[in-house]
């Protein structure tokens, strides 16, 4: 049974990135989400709530586990006997910095692929970025995350979480 790692900081998790989860879940036995906990970033969700962010919403995927990492991908994905990275892409520009990151991850671990997954056409566009500069504008984000996930971004804006 192949291992599929899928890492992002998705803070929060999108329609995209559940789009890329999904498709994943049906290519590989097993796929775990890695939630990067990167020091060096503020974001607007604690790596533990991103961590339960994407757990209730891949509920429904049985092959699919949520973890938090720090440091090196592929020290996590050996951690993890995964012999694959999955990355998607939205546009050309994104597979630039994916491309140099895929092959510096193949030299420091040969045995390790990266695969690339293009985004769903109607998530092209979206970023987690966006959704955090319309929600903090009270925009509607609703066409872009799960109900639930919609509803813990307002409350973070709204300064209930």
């Amino acid at each position: 049974m192949k291992t599929a790692i899928y890492p992002g900081s998705f803070d929060p998790v999108t329609l995209g990135h559940y789009d890329i989860i999904e498709r994943t879940a049906k290519m590989f036995g097993r796929v775990i989400i890695g939630v990067l906990n990167n020091k060096m970033k503020s974001p607007l969700f604690s790596a533990q709530e991103r961590v339960n962010m994407l757990k209730e919403v891949t509920a429904n995927l049985p092959n699919v586990e949520v973890q938090s990492f720090d440091g090196l991908l592929i020290d996590f994905v050996r951690q993890n006997s995964g012999g694959i990275i999955v990355r998607g892409l939205r546009a050309i520009t994104d597979f630039e910095y994916e491309l140099q990151m895929a092959q510096t991850n193949r030299v420091m671990a040969p045995e390790v692929d990266t695969i690339f997954l293009t985004t769903n056409l109607k998530y092209s566009y979206l970023s987690s970025s966006i959704v955090k500069e319309i929600a903090e504008n009270k925009g509607n984000i609703s066409e872009f995350l799960h109900p639930s996930v919609a509803e813990m971004v307002q409350a973070k804006f709204r300064g209930q979480a």
